[in-house]
């Protein structure tokens, strides 16, 4: 894990001195809150329908127990007991007061943790695998790399008021389990023939009003090449966005507009006339950040815990925790633990204080005091021995923590919604909380399979609904709550944008419609498939009818 140096406490201590000063001219009324707004927006502080909101950075995802337990000492402190981790990974306090907001940030300083480039027309938190560092099928640590881009990007004054809002994501595998094509970049380790590393590099993702999956501009750019070959993708984007539209100012409207070969033309142009020794990160830079990320000291163990089986075989509940929530480690004897924030009848993505300290704990303890965020909006502690799980679920149960429901129904991804946001158009979590209670019992989750739905509360797509296998948006109409599902998404290795299922449903009518969806895939579905393969061979129709026979 980087350990931010002397630099990156003095950048932080500066940034936290200036905004406290903005703060109290605020709260003085020496300026307006809208000469106000894009002092605190570059601070990650939103003011949201009933009070501020605090969006907290967390780069690619990585936590350690002492950042854990300082966001939980703000969120007990600050806000009313609890946090919100969103799909970016970030961490959202949702209950702000602008007297508190300064003392907030320095005491997130203090461990490394801070709200810069949480929001503005900048490059964001970036995100990466969070099974990163841990899974065998990696060619390289995207974490790595994440940072990288990070020191980078940070505060670049070139690229600190794009034409809108800018986000990267980072894998170093096959299995694309960081949504890499719904980012405005998407980047893809690869190991060449002669074992050097190269990024396939994908551009113009992202989902909103206009959603697009990401086209590949270059299959294999050298990996020493990455940092002067994104400034001449930034440098394009930079020129050539669009200003005049927010809605229209995305990088993929504008790969779109130009088609992805002149895109890419340009790109390989502007690329062409860099500097590209001046950009590019020296070896010994690199050496330097990869030096942070190297792994402690892991046992050497059997691949097979005799304790753990034993644990399985006495206790049901273990072994359901195991079968949805544990996968493999690339060390033998260990496992990477998730962590659901999906406790049926609970908000998706809320974590209390009270549990991110057990979390923390059960890291320090038993995952060499390390925590990831996925985009899922759950926990994972990523090196776990295998004789150790059952300690650690009978941790997790003790904190309200142990749903063993990972990649299943009640998985559910939902954005705030109406309930917080002033964009929203309608209300997610009560949605998610009630296909969640129908569908509580895990054997009949377990029965039914992978199935991911996602939920959001406007067309802005925080949830990332269009590409949910079951995707479930919020529209207005006439000042009633109405809510459009689509079918058939995916943000995996065959990434796809769902399909519009039929005419919006009322609130109450949602959940039954899921009901109706599930029954239709349990009826149609072959040996072996899960839901999003019943629907691409099927199509639209059977669940359709299924929905809408009724209104018929």
């Amino acid at each position: 894990m980087y350990r931010y140096d002397d630099i990156d406490r003095e950048i932080l201590a500066d940034r936290v001195a200036e905004f406290r000063e903005q703060c109290a001219r605020r709260l003085a009324g020496d300026i307006t809150e809208e000469q106000f707004k894009p002092l605190r927006l570059k601070n990650g502080l939103y003011l949201q329908l009933h009070a501020y909101m605090l969006r907290v950075a967390i780069p690619y995802g990585v936590l350690d127990s002492a950042k854990l337990r300082r966001l939980a000492h703000v969120a007990r402190t600050y806000d009313r007991g609890y946090g919100h981790f969103t799909t970016r990974t970030n961490l959202q306090l949702h209950w702000i007061k602008l007297r508190d907001a300064a003392d907030i940030l320095e005491s997130l300083a203090e461990v490394g943790l801070h709200a810069i480039q949480t929001s503005g027309n900048c490059i964001r938190n970036l995100t990466a695998d969070p099974h990163a560092g841990a899974t065998a099928d990696e060619v390289d640590d995207p974490r790595v790399w994440a940072e990288v881009i990070r020191q980078w990007s940070t505060f670049h004054p070139e690229f600190s008021y794009l034409p809108r809002k800018f986000k990267i994501a980072v894998t170093g595998s096959p299995t694309d389990r960081a949504a890499i094509r719904v980012y405005d970049i998407g980047l893809r380790l690869l190991r060449d023939d002669d074992g050097a590393l190269s990024f396939q590099v994908l551009a113009g993702g992202g989902l909103g009003r206009s959603p697009h999956l990401g086209s590949v501009i270059r299959d294999r750019l050298p990996a020493k090449h990455l940092l002067s070959y994104l400034q001449a993708i930034l440098r394009v984007y930079n020129r050539a966005g669009r200003r005049d539209n927010p809605n229209k100012a995305r990088i993929k409207i504008l790969v779109a507009a130009l088609g992805v070969a002149e895109f890419s033309r340009q790109v390989e142009e502007e690329w062409e006339l860099t500097d590209q020794a001046s950009i590019d990160l020296p070896d010994t830079e690199l050496a330097r950040i990869r030096a942070d990320f190297q792994p402690a000291a892991m046992a050497v163990l059997p691949p097979v815990s005799a304790a753990f089986e034993a644990a399985k075989a006495a206790d049901p509940a273990l072994a359901r925790f195991a079968r949805n929530n544990v996968t493999a480690h690339k060390q033998p004897g260990y496992g990477l633990v998730n962590v659901s924030l999906k406790a049926i009848g609970e908000t998706p993505g809320d974590c209390s204080a009270d549990q991110m300290d057990a979390v923390a704990d059960l890291a320090e303890r038993y995952s060499l005091d390390e925590v990831r965020v996925t985009y899922e909006q759950n926990l994972l502690l990523p090196h776990v021995k295998l004789d150790d799980v059952a300690a650690v679920h009978a941790g997790l149960v003790a904190a309200g923590l142990a749903t063993p429901n990972i990649g299943l129904i009640s998985d559910i991804i939902a954005c705030p919604g109406l309930d917080y946001c002033a964009l929203a158009n309608a209300r997610a979590i009560p949605i998610a909380q009630d296909i969640a209670r129908r569908f509580a019992d895990p054997a009949l989750a377990e029965k039914i399979g992978q199935l991911n739905i996602k939920i959001s509360g406007c067309i802005n797509a925080c949830g990332h609904h269009h590409v949910g296998h079951i995707g479930i948006l919020g529209v207005d109409k006439k000042g009633e709550e109405f809510y459009q599902l689509t079918l058939g998404g995916a943000a995996d290795d065959d990434a796809a944008l769902g399909q519009a299922l039929g005419p919006a449903l009322s609130a109450d009518r949602v959940a039954p419609a899921i009901d109706d969806l599930v029954a239709a895939y349990l009826r149609e579905r072959r040996a072996g498939e899960r839901f999003i393969d019943t629907f691409r061979r099927t199509g639209l129709a059977p669940f359709k009818e299924a929905v809408y026979a009724e209104a018929h």
